[in-house]
This record gives structure tokens, sequence and C-alpha cells, in this order.
């Protein structure tokens, strides 16, 4: 059986990610900072028929914290298949590139951008003991660095000096791994999941979390001839599905 860590997953986009790639075999490490906010999720998934599924505390800013969490998925699984770097924040508002204080832009790179570095490299091992091994960095449209500059883009305005460069920068760390990883089986991927309804928006996504975890898993579940290096959105509505970076 396949194993995946998913960060970030006790609720919305991760959750819902969590339940999808479970019913298609793959156990799933449910990655939560709380750990009895994850436990409790675990149960309710449990009574709802999902079996192959357990929480794993992980708080992504904590080094040590990520060693254990790979101890534990050693010890039980050996290796692992899957990566999805799912964990991530806003980062506050206002976010004026004039205004912002430094803390406010440190804390959110800590986690949507040193945080999946730390959890990759962490793991990294791991997922190369595996056949098929897959990371997918969950980003957004907003950072890419084309469409920003875009005018006629639909979401030009939406600016914000913490969330789009934190994510233009974990691009950036998808395009180095992957051609560090070139050779190997690996495929490494950036992912954006579309705008979503969700907690993070307040609910003015258009997309529905469960659109968002079926695109996810289409680009992560994918086969040895599959691209790598690349980005992928769920707002691109042509055959590639990619985004320019």
């Amino acid at each position: 059986m396949k194993s995946a860590l998913i960060t970030g997953a006790n609720r919305s986009i991760g959750l819902e990610t969590a339940k999808q790639l479970s019913k298609k075999g793959v156990f799933i490490y449910l990655g939560s900072r709380d750990i009895e906010k994850g436990k409790a999720i675990e149960k309710e998934l449990k009574d709802s028929g999902f079996q192959n599924i357990k929480a794993l505390e992980i708080d992504i800013t904590k080094p040590d914290a990520i060693e254990v969490a790979r101890n534990i998925v050693e010890k039980e699984a050996g290796k692992l298949d899957i990566l999805i770097n799912n964990a991530g924040v806003m980062g506050g508002l206002p976010q004026k590139a004039s205004e912002t204080p430094m803390e406010q832009i440190q804390e959110t790179f800590d986690i949507n951008f040193y945080g999946a570095i730390r959890v990759t490299q962490t793991f990294l091992e791991l997922l190369k003991k595996s056949d098929s091994p897959r990371i997918s960095n969950i980003t957004s449209g907003l950072g890419s660095l084309t469409m920003q500059s875009d005018a006629s883009w639909m979401y030009y305005d939406i600016k914000g000096v913490c969330y789009v460069p934190s994510k233009a920068a974990l691009n950036a760390f998808t395009v180095v791994l992957a051609h560090e990883l070139k050779d190997l089986n690996f495929k490494v991927n950036a992912i954006d999941p579309g705008y979503t309804a969700t907690d993070f928006n307040h609910h003015r996504g258009t997309g529905t979390v469960e659109s968002a975890a079926a695109f996810i898993i289409k680009h992560t579940l994918t086969d040895a001839d599959a691209p790598t290096g690349r980005f992928f959105s769920n707002d691109i509505k042509d055959e590639s599905e990619e985004s320019p970076w």
C-alpha cells in the first residue's frame, strides 16, 4: 500500500485530499500541528468508514517535531511514497509592501516556504525508498509573477507582501528541487488547487474543496511519463492546465 503525508490536513482542502486519496487505497498520514484536533478528525473519519488514515503530529516550523514525525513514518511504513506540502497561512491583513512589519512577513515565510523545505528535506530519504516518489507543493495562482504582472488577469488587484512572495518562493523551490531529482523516479510539481471556498479566504472562493482535492490528486498520482518541475493550476482552463511562472 502506498503511503502519503499531507501537512495541514485536519481541515479544508488538505482534509478532502486525505479522504479522496484514502478512497484510492493510499494510507494517509494526516499531518496536524495540534495532535488532539488531528485525532478527533481521525476518529470522525474512521467512524465514517475510513480505515487507512492516521493522525500525525507535525509542526512544520519546528525541526525536532518534523524529525519525530519522520521517525514514526519510518518505523511504521519504512518509506514514504507521497508528500503533499499543503500547510499554509495567509499571513494576516493588511499586507502593504510599504508598511507590513518584517515579523509578519517572516512568520508567513516560516510556514509557507521554509516549512515546506524543512519537511521535504527531512522526509527525502524515506521518499527515495519509494518506487515512484511524488512531492506536490500546494501553491497559489497568486504566486505566478507572470500573472501578477498582467493587468488583464482577473486576480490582478489581489496583492500581498506576505502571501504572494511566499508562494512565488515555493514555486522557485519546486523548480530547483525537481531539477536536482530529475534523474531519479521523482515527480515534483507545484499545484494550485484554484480559488476555493475555505476558511482560509472566509469562503469567498468560487471552487469546491472536492474539485480542489481532485485536481491535486490528478497531478500527484501520475505515471512514470508525467512531467516534473511544472506549475499546474485549477484556474487554467486549457488542456495543459499549466500556469506560467
